[in-house]
């Protein structure tokens, strides 16, 4: 046992390791496309067992640059396509940097980060067409969201009784459509509505096919069920297609539904100029919306957002004070309302800084123009695959997500087999990542393009190194 505290116990030398470990840092970033993924070997795996403390901040951070860095998932790499995984921006070391040395708890209470994450939620307000004082709350993505609107839809539903005596005999039902996101069939497990009464709608001109769905609405009405919640989609995860978000609207306003919308990366093509916009018009029409900064505003992780357009159901279905939280006219215990009074954490970190650094370093202006940026790659994309013989497209390029076969002249299985080869070749090489998806009966390469540091060449590297996996 040691009466030394856990603090630096030689501050100046602590500064220059930090400092240079910041350097490395920064020389990754710039150079991020030097950096692609690579497999943690067996001995750094090895390596990361806790063993006994080195007491020494300057062997951390040797240990830091050369046994954490360099094996991270690969999102900040330009042709990393796989998945949909944000980019990180080099304003985000900045701001965690300060976010942690802070070391704020944004649970509630009356000091900046509070104040800082209002004026994120309020912008985001004004972006998404929500009207003056909507609530929402910063989270750690969309699926945590998801349960927090949810949560709301279903208290506004049942009542707020119902936070004390439960569900009871009630029976909710949720309509989605057949892509939804599997967020949220967690979040109505979670919330003990069960995935049974998730009733997922199938496709008709554009997303969901309202004759389908009101279909559906009306006899589980007839069964004795109580339909409560409509989840649209702003850019659905296999192929970036987005639901018809005012038709939902309608009928959300016909059925007295809750209208969610799941808009984990899409919502934000608001930014992006009219044309792309227009895919999500609608959405500030909707009771509820979840989505990510983390993905498609290229902050670093985690930052999502649910935002409620009425803030006294948000606070209904969370609100909980104990005494030793008790808020006060004055001083720190002050700051009403506090944020843990609309989501499900009261220990929460300081995510907003990220997001405003990010705003006001480069403006919405600019990050839209990334994001529209992304959306023509994806479009190049398919251009390329369109222009080879062999290769074809599984679905349309809508916005961001470019779906494809590498091989047409196989039948489904070979096909599949060999798009899953392709897609491990190039992850393992370095050359670029995709991921895969199922389309019509075929495993395809799928790549999610949200990366602002990607280029046209590495969408044309990207395709030619496809082609070359495939043998030709």
């Amino acid at each position: 046992m040691t009466d030394l505290p856990p603090d630096p116990q030689d501050w100046d030398a602590f500064r220059r390791a930090a400092h240079d470990l910041l350097d490395r840092c920064l020389t990754r970033l710039e150079n991020a496309a030097d950096h692609p993924w690579q497999p943690v070997p067996e001995e750094v795996r090895a390596g990361y067992a806790i063993g006994p403390a080195q007491g020494d901040e300057t062997a951390l951070a040797r240990r830091l640059a050369s046994e954490v860095m360099p094996y991270a998932t690969g999102n900040t790499h330009p042709r990393f396509f796989g998945w949909v995984h944000g980019s990180g921006l080099a304003t985000g070391l900045m701001s965690e940097m300060v976010a942690a040395t802070m070391n704020a708890n944004v649970g509630g209470r009356d000091h900046g980060a509070v104040y800082m994450e209002r004026a994120v939620i309020d912008w985001a307000r004004g972006v998404f067409g929500f009207p003056e004082g909507a609530s929402g709350i910063l989270v750690t993505g969309t699926s945590q969201a998801t349960v927090i609107a949810l949560q709301a839809a279903r208290v506004r539903a049942l009542g707020p009784e119902m936070r004390r005596t439960g569900q009871g005999a009630a029976r909710l039902t949720a309509y989605a459509g057949a892509s939804v996101h599997s967020s949220t069939a967690k979040a109505l497990e979670l919330l003990g509505v069960g995935t049974e009464n998730l009733r997922q709608i199938p496709d008709g001109a554009r997303g969901m096919d309202m004759g389908a769905l009101r279909a559906a609405i009306a006899a589980d009405r007839a069964a004795g069920a109580q339909p409560f919640a409509l989840v649209g989609t702003a850019g659905a995860v296999d192929t970036g297609q987005f639901d018809d978000l005012d038709a939902l609207a309608d009928v959300a306003v016909d059925e007295g539904l809750w209208l969610h919308v799941d808009g984990a990366f899409g919502a934000w093509v608001v930014l992006a100029g009219d044309d792309l916009a227009a895919l999500a018009h609608g959405i500030g029409r909707a009771d509820s919306l979840a989505c990510d900064f983390h993905k498609w505003m290229y902050v670093p992780y985690d930052c999502g957002l649910a935002l409620i357009r009425d803030e006294a159901a948000h606070r209904a279905a969370f609100a909980v004070r104990p005494s030793y939280l008790e808020g006060q006219d004055r001083g720190l215990a002050g700051g009403d309302p506090w944020f843990c009074d609309y989501g499900i954490d009261l220990s929460r970190g300081n995510r907003a800084l990220k997001v405003w650094s990010a705003l006001t370093t480069y403006g919405p202006e600019r990050l839209g123009a990334a994001i529209a940026r992304n959306c023509a790659q994806a479009r190049l994309m398919g251009d390329l695959v369109s222009g080879q013989s062999h290769m074809a497209l599984l679905a349309p390029v809508v916005s961001n997500l470019c779906v494809f076969t590498a091989d047409t002249w196989l039948d489904p299985a070979a096909q599949s087999a060999l798009n899953r080869r392709i897609a491990q070749d190039l992850q393992l090489s370095g050359q670029a990542v995709f991921s895969t998806t199922d389309i019509g009966g075929v495993t395809g390469l799928r790549a999610a393009i949200v990366n602002h540091r990607t280029t046209k060449a590495d969408i044309h590297t990207a395709i030619a190194a496809v082609a070359q996996a495939r043998g030709t």
